[in-house]
């Protein structure tokens, strides 16, 4: 059994122009009061930890459902932080099934690895035809910049879009030849993941813009900030980054995504005003 779980369950509908929340929590993770600053066919939530951080043993269980025609944001109001376990691992686990041309914009702040921790995220979405998803995942292993890097223990990503998409790997600290070669991570220290994914097959046209506009953005990206992009199935459209620090990284997928946004939604760009406190 878990040390200590926490579950939310959120179930978005699409109500007279409305996207209209209803949740149910167990355990201290919950969400707060629904925000509706685009008007109301789009619900922006932030979800809230207050221990804010897993140790080992610790379960964190999110499960969304967007029924057809809600969108939904979702973002967090900091990091998940992963601290050191002596043998139980801490686990994170969210899966989101999109109805028939809903939306969702999964925008988390970033996992943080701590040194000698034993973590899992994973992330696993299921989308109906015409539904459309904008996600995107950071990992951070170990505070170098506070002295304390990432020397002991695992960290365990698996990021999935059902019947399209698996990223899965595991960054162990023993694992030199991944964290430092030039086919690893680097020595980089920040890994992060973006995607723009659809229920149907993107028309060419909208899939060769989703990948210029993403190139546009990494254009501004610094030297050490190693990023790419590509399109592995028609459906899909994928941006990778390597970094020494999370913010680059963040810097450019925010890029990226008011891009997305405003180019191939018809959306506003700005930002969830939490971002900016």
């Amino acid at each position: 059994m878990p040390k200590s779980l926490a579950s939310l369950k959120l179930n978005y509908s699409f109500e007279e122009g409305s996207t209209v929340l209803r949740h149910e929590h167990s355990g201290p993770l919950r969400v707060l009061k629904s925000l509706y600053p685009e008007g109301k066919h789009i619900c922006h939530n932030i979800l809230i930890h207050p221990p804010s951080g897993l140790v080992g043993g610790d379960l964190l269980d999110i499960q969304i459902q967007l029924r057809a025609g809600a969108h939904a944001l979702i973002t967090t109001p900091g990091a998940a932080r992963f601290f050191a376990s002596q043998t139980l691992p801490a686990k994170q686990q969210t899966v989101a099934q999109l109805g028939a041309q809903s939306r969702l914009e999964w925008l988390p702040m970033e996992s943080l690895a701590y040194d000698a921790c034993l973590g899992l995220n994973e992330t696993i979405f299921e989308l109906a035809p015409e539904s459309l998803l904008m996600a995107w995942d950071l990992v951070s292993l170990g505070l170098p910049h506070a002295n304390l890097p990432f020397r002991q223990g695992r960290f365990f990503q698996h990021l999935e879009i059902k019947g399209l998409w698996l990223d899965k790997g595991v960054m162990d600290a023993s694992d030199q030849r991944l964290l430092t070669s030039p086919l690893g991570l680097q020595g980089k220290t920040c890994l992060a993941s973006m995607v723009l994914a659809s229920g149907s097959k993107f028309e060419r046209p909208q899939k060769d813009q989703a990948v210029e506009l993403a190139r546009q953005a990494c254009e501004e990206a610094p030297p050490s900030l190693k990023i790419g992009v590509s399109s592995p199935h028609e459906r899909l459209v994928v941006v990778r980054a390597l970094s020494d620090q999370v913010e680059p990284c963040m810097r450019v997928f925010q890029k990226i995504r008011a891009a997305w946004r405003q180019e191939l939604w018809g959306q506003q760009s700005s930002a969830p005003r939490i971002w900016n406190t």
